[in-house]
């Protein structure tokens, strides 16, 4: 399996300014090639915009176009050429519908101020250094050295990739190592629904909460002063550079909170239960609203679900992804009533049905978990939960009783109730 581990560098001047160059020769070939194809695409040419063909129109023109291409080693240029054919082949993928996702536009030329600086090593004699921990070799820079033990990190895995990039300031080295599939010990408490939210980021379905610690919210202040001092600079001046890179400081900082956060979320939930339902959020609908949008933003609904998409191979856990037509908050978790409409400040669930009384988050929870263990669950008005949106609504049971066929499985039937009668009494 293949796996990422990142490190903050600590380079010197000198060698700051050789990964300034490796990043900049990155840039230079990148926009390079990408004018060199629309210049044959106006003139009604073939273009061929594969990594090997751009590679081989780079070395041809190089001494004439590039005359200091030899101070860089060649895999920055060859990231770039990377990089571009990805792009080029998402774009036309996207435009003949083989793709998925939004659509992908046309590469744009890379600016020197709006690009993140990176580059990448796939060949040649790059990683760690023998008998030095804290060390890293990279052609044509030399030996950086680590913020900390990456032997360590690595372990006994092969180094097939290495990309280094800066952000807020700071250079940081990512390692794309191959290791055998971990055989981690789990000890399982069964399944779990999670219901993400912003009150309160995650509620299990066996009452367990994690609290949404609000990281941008926190920093705002300190955030809004720095962007104040960077709006009574003048711009590119050395006093408005050093404030733009507080501003940025404070946007890292804040997203390394976020990220950290989440980790240990996820790490938990993953060695701890065997199954785990989550819901398909739609975040890109959610920031829509612009009084929510921050706040939905600072939870990282999107990084949470990848965390645990691909850290289930490491223990095993079989994640269920719950379709986000699915009512969850609004059908009762112990008879299956399905109400018509939940307003978001009521936050606790009142069935006018049985009378069951529970927290909103919760019994969402509960519905998740039911859903995703059942194979071919049934909701409670006896519908599907995925919903064709090229069908008319009408087609979904709306005010109908729980279906009684066998082969469906009522919401909420046997989960929880014992707690929810607790709660309803």
């Amino acid at each position: 399996m293949l796996e990422a581990v990142k490190v903050a560098l600590d380079p010197t001047p000198r060698q700051e300014r050789l990964l300034e160059g490796h990043a900049g020769a990155a840039r230079f070939a990148y926009n390079l090639m990408l004018a060199h194809i629309q210049s044959q695409l106006a003139r009604n040419e073939k273009a061929d915009w594969s990594m090997y063909a751009q590679r081989r129109w780079w070395n041809e023109w190089k001494n004439e176009i590039a005359p200091w291409w030899a101070e860089y080693s060649k895999e920055a240029y060859n990231s770039a050429f990377e990089s571009l054919a990805a792009a080029l082949k998402n774009h036309f993928a996207s435009k003949t519908g083989r793709r998925k996702g939004r659509r992908m536009g046309w590469p744009k030329f890379k600016s020197k101020r709006h690009t993140t600086p990176r580059f990448a090593y796939t060949t040649g004699s790059f990683g760690l250094v023998e008998g030095d921990p804290k060390v890293l070799k990279l052609p044509r820079v030399g030996r950086v050295h680590c913020m900390e033990d990456i032997a360590r990190r690595v372990g006994d895995a092969k180094v097939v990739r290495m990309s280094v990039s800066k952000h807020a300031g700071r250079w940081y080295a990512s390692l794309t190592v191959e290791r055998d599939a971990p055989t981690v010990p789990v000890t399982p408490k069964g399944g779990v629904g999670v219901d993400l939210g912003v009150k309160t980021l995650a509620t299990l379905s066996d009452g367990t909460m994690a609290p949404n610690p609000r990281h941008m919210n926190n920093s705002l202040r300190r955030l809004a002063h720095a962007q104040r001092t960077l709006s009574r600079r003048e711009q590119g001046s050395k006093r408005w550079q050093k404030a733009e890179n507080r501003v940025r400081r404070i946007y890292a900082h804040v997203a390394a909170q976020r990220r950290d956060g989440l980790h240990k979320l996820t790490d938990w939930l993953t060695r701890t239960y065997a199954d785990i339902s989550i819901e398909d959020l739609n975040v890109a609908g959610m920031v829509s609203n612009h009084r929510l949008a921050q706040a939905v933003s600072d939870c990282g609904f999107a990084e949470l679900r990848r965390q645990l998409v691909y850290k289930r191979a490491r223990t095993g856990a079989a994640i269920h992804i719950i379709d986000r037509w699915y009512p969850s908050s609004r059908t009762c978790s112990s008879c299956g009533t399905v109400k018509a409409k939940l307003s978001l400040n009521e936050r606790t669930y009142c069935c006018d049905a049985c009378g069951l009384r529970i927290d909103r988050d919760l019994n969402a929870a509960i519905n998740i978990q039911v859903a995703g263990s059942a194979p071919e669950t049934l909701n409670a008005r006896g519908g599907d939960i995925r919903h064709d949106r090229h069908a008319p609504a009408a087609q979904t049971p709306m005010n109908r009783e729980p279906s009684s066929q066998n082969n469906g499985m009522r919401l909420g039937a046997d989960l929880g109730n014992g707690v929810m009668q607790t709660t309803a009494n």
